[in-house]
Parts: structure tokens; C-alpha cells; sequence
């Protein structure tokens, strides 16, 4: 996790420890609310959809679309942008004895994954946001 944990900042949707806890379920609230990663390959959203959005789990801010994931084979879902650049909070993460940059849902602060760079993807950003299909909502557009 950042060297900022998760409920130290003001976000728009500010709400009690107790309140996240009812709202959400203990696996949700370990990973949204702790920081923890959920184990690769188990989550719902790794196969990429032909259409439609992905929010936050704890807020239903819209965060993704379906046209920017890709298959990255690594076992989370993997986007190259988010849906807006205010949609996520970027956040230096040096925990785990390396350098990374964690993804915060902007609006409720929840952690979603991690972000990194030059992995040589042929997308357009070279960047994989690399999120917990636990922290996702997917909704069809159609």
C-alpha cells in the first residue's frame, strides 16, 4: 500500500470505517478499504468484454470501459486508461521492498491496483493498470 493509507485524505464520498464495513463484504473491504491483493486468476473480469464499463465496487464511480482492457495474461484485468484521468488517484507505493504506483478510486479513496509502465504492450499508452476484479463492477452498455 501507498506510503498514504487508504481514509487519510479528504475524498468526495467520505463515509466511517463501520459504514464501509456494512457495505461491503469482508473480501471487498480487505482489498478496497486494507490495500490487499486478491490472488491472480480467481476474479470475475480478467476475460476482456466486448462492451460495456467497469466502476468502483464501493462507490459506482465509473473508472474503465471495456475498450480500453486488454489481455495481459496476469491474471487481473488489465486497461491501458482509465475512463477519465480524474476517474483514479495515482499514489507511490514502496511497500514490498520496490518502487510501484498504486490506484485509488478519486472519489472514495478505495484502492483498485497498481499501474505500471513500459511492459511493451501494443497499446496506446504503454501502461497496464493492472486492477482487482473484486474492486469492479461491470455493467453492459448495450
Amino acid at each position: 500500500m501507498s506510503t498514504d493509507p487508504i481514509g487519510t485524505r479528504p475524498y468526495p464520498l467520505a463515509i466511517s470505517d463501520e459504514q464501509w464495513r456494512e457495505r461491503l463484504s469482508p473480501a471487498e473491504y480487505q482489498v478496497l478499504r486494507e490495500g490487499a491483493t486478491e490472488r491472480p486468476g480467481v476474479g470475475e473480469y480478467e476475460e476482456v468484454r466486448a462492451a460495456g464499463t467497469y466502476a468502483c465496487k464501493a462507490c459506482g464511480e465509473e473508472l474503465f470501459t471495456a475498450e480500453t482492457q486488454f489481455d495481459a495474461h496476469c491474471g487481473w484485468p488489465a486497461f491501458y486508461a482509465p475512463t477519465d484521468s480524474d476517474a483514479v488517484e495515482l499514489l507511490e507505493d514502496t511497500s514490498m521492498g520496490m518502487r510501484r504506483v498504486e490506484v485509488r478510486c478519486a472519489k472514495c479513496g478505495s484502492h483498485l491496483g497498481h499501474v505500471f509502465e513500459g511492459e511493451g504492450f501494443a497499446t496506446p499508452t504503454d501502461e497496464r493498470f493492472c486492477i482487482n476484479s473484486i474492486s469492479l463492477v461491470h455493467s453492459d452498455d448495450a
